[in-house]
């Protein structure tokens, strides 16, 4: 059975997450003098705003597939050998883009299909829209929320190919 996780999409993703990573490297091109100080400081403000919203976002997307792994988790606790170490990698990625100190936001209940492989599959699903949201956020972000935005869009990715294809490897 042939998933959506192919080699042509694998490498867009990495096209896509190297391209934002050039992006970040670049310096904004950010003008000096006096004349322009206080657009300046209204556009970081801007800027700044903005990067936290798209970062509350991506921590809500997080929190959310963190949800779908404690539902499945919860139905088939035969799958926790395979699934704990992915959960706790998609937890850590939603307290970094949360923040120390921050809430996590609560999630609507996820229900989960009742046999394991349908359960696997519908995380498998939930994993690629994640990564798909967090790599499509790359554009929009600041230089360092691009990084980590797409470091998290690329470990989806993994987990995605180890929830499909990699479980049969």
């Amino acid at each position: 059975m042939r998933t959506p996780t192919t080699r042509r999409r694998a490498l867009a993703w990495s096209g896509a997450a190297a391209a934002g990573l050039l992006a970040g490297c670049s310096d904004g091109g950010a003008s000096s003098g006096s004349a322009g100080t206080e657009t300046s400081r209204d556009t970081s403000t801007t800027v700044r705003k903005a990067a936290l919203r798209l970062r509350e976002r991506a921590a809500r997307t997080s929190t959310d597939l963190l949800a779908h792994y404690d539902a499945l988790l919860k139905k088939h606790p035969g799958e926790a050998a395979r699934l704990k170490p992915l959960r706790a990698e998609v937890a850590r990625q939603a307290q970094v883009l949360r923040g120390s100190g921050r809430a996590s936001a609560g999630t609507a209940p996820v229900s989960m299909a009742a046999e394991s492989k349908a359960a696997v599959r519908e995380l498998a699903d939930a994993e690629q829209r994640a990564s798909d949201a967090q790599l499509a956020a790359v554009v929009r972000a600041t230089p360092e929320l691009a990084r980590l935005l797409a470091s998290v869009a690329a470990a989806g990715a993994v987990h995605v190919y180890l929830l499909t294809d990699g479980a049969s490897a």
